[in-house]
């Protein structure tokens, strides 16, 4: 079934107007919430190395376990939501990603932290992984575009104010206060959910969980997303063979299974394939340009960490902005002509940055991060209302985790690329100005195969096919 599921319209329009708007507000509180605890810890990350005495690599993964934790769990928990209830699985997500929050302000050590942000991200898993499916099934079609671009903007809310917030509660109250910002909106999605939502919407209720799929699929995003931040080392290189080996056999295995967790043959269609693909692309080509610009502000044009901040909120500014703008385009026109326009814009921006050097001004910069605010947004929320719309409700759940992981496997594909070029140009020292000039030159090739791959992208975007018809 296509955007037009009559099934889909008849359940959206058995929910009451008060309802589907209290799943909106729902769904845009928990979309703000993680990418607002991303991009606050991130600037924490300096503090918390000093005061647990992590060193570089422990540091890491203070971003990394959370990351790979949510990767693993989000296409299982997608299906258990779409098996047992959206609503269900979401609540519970919130509630383990609050508790977990305030044990990780509460850690004494490294092992206590880092345990507590796995947990996290399988909180988190549980969350991102339901709320567009949510949105989906209690919207109907002619809506989804204009609701899903409020809920991009949401993140890419979260995604602008969690630096300036996360230094300034760092710097006054200290690092474990970031964390502490967490609970409290977690609780009061909680009760807003509970108070507010009569619905489970599980449109595969009664069938069969994939245990051994999951496992399978697990061991494989573990290995592959680990091998690929080592890639530079010989365990790096056969881990990342491991997971590709472990794809294949999860692949294989989901083609036998009467009732996979991942539905292969969702691939088969054309719409979700490429614009799954298009996700895949658009995040690796993008995910690694604020921490790149970030190193470029501050090595190279001498501006503090807060300055640097205020730079970098362009992007994500402009996205929060102009995503609902986007979506409500989707509706009235081809997503994967708007998604695709977004595309170009993107690649055009990056290719701009590729001509950065020690001379650029700020200017030049922000004019950058401006075009790849627009791309993103009007990428972002079409393609994914392509994504949603390209299958029936009882997949909902899969679909919305599936898009997620992608997100997720993109972001950690573009860092490791960023990764690569550092060990390449650079080596394994510190950036001091005897190394500025290898910086630049590693940043200008990232960013040109950032482009290059948003250009590749751009054909996935536009070989999807339609989506809606008759418009």
């Amino acid at each position: 079934m296509g955007i037009h599921d009559t099934p889909g319209a008849k359940v959206a329009s058995s929910v009451g107007l008060g309802e589907r708007r209290a799943v909106l507000l729902i769904a845009s509180l928990s979309a703000f919430l993680t990418p607002f605890m991303a991009s606050s810890i991130n600037v924490a990350l300096p503090s918390i190395g000093k005061q647990l005495g992590l060193e570089a690599v422990l540091l890491s993964w203070v971003a990394t376990s959370y990351l790979l934790a949510a990767a693993v769990f989000l296409v299982p928990f997608g299906r258990l939501a779409d098996i047992h209830g959206r609503k269900r699985i979401f609540v519970l997500g919130v509630l383990i990603y609050a508790i977990s929050s305030l044990v990780c302000a509460l850690s004494t050590s490294a092992s206590m932290l880092l345990s507590a942000r796995v947990v996290q991200g399988i909180g988190g898993a549980m969350i991102f992984g339901t709320g567009v499916a949510l949105l989906t099934s209690v919207y109907p079609p002619s809506e989804r575009g204009r609701v899903l671009g409020i809920n991009v903007a949401a993140v890419y809310l979260g995604g602008s104010v969690g630096p300036l917030f996360g230094g300034l509660l760092t710097d006054h109250l200290g690092w474990r206060s970031v964390f502490l910002t967490h609970p409290p909106l977690g609780l009061l999605i909680f009760v807003l959910t509970v108070w507010k939502l009569k619905g489970e919407w599980a449109g595969a209720r009664g069938e069969e969980f994939d245990l051994r799929g999951s496992l399978i699929y697990g061991v494989s995003v573990i290995a592959g997303m680990y091998g690929l931040s080592q890639i530079t080392a010989p365990l790096g290189i056969g881990l990342l063979a491991l997971g590709l080996v472990g794809a294949v056999t999860f692949v294989r295995w989901e083609m036998r299974a009467s009732k996979p967790v991942l539905d292969i043959r969702l691939f088969r269609n054309t719409v979700f394939a490429f614009s799954n693909l298009a996700a895949l692309v658009n995040y690796s080509a993008t995910a690694a340009v604020s921490f790149l610009l970030s190193l470029y502000l501050q090595y190279i044009k001498g501006l503090s960490p807060e300055r640097a901040g205020l730079v970098l909120v362009a992007q994500p500014a402009v996205q929060a902005i102009l995503s609902p703008l986007a979506g409500t385009l989707s509706d009235r026109f081809e997503p994967r002509f708007v998604a695709s326009l977004g595309m170009a814009a993107t690649a055009g921006g990056l290719t701009s940055l590729v001509f950065l050097g020690q001379g650029s001004g700020l200017p030049a910069v922000v004019g950058s991060l401006i075009a790849l605010g627009l791309g993103f947004a009007l990428f972002s929320s079409p393609n994914t209302n392509a994504v949603m719309g390209s299958v029936d409700r009882r997949s909902y759940g899969v679909a919305s985790a599936t898009l997620a992981t992608m997100r997720l496997m993109g972001q950690v594909l573009s860092l490791g690329i960023a990764t690569v070029l550092f060990s390449v140009y650079i080596g394994n020292v510190e950036i001091t100005p005897d190394y500025y000039p290898a910086f630049l030159t590693s940043m200008k090739v990232g960013f040109t195969v950032f482009a290059l791959l948003c250009l590749g992208g751009l054909f996935a975007s536009l070989a999807r096919g339609k989506v809606k018809r008759g418009v």
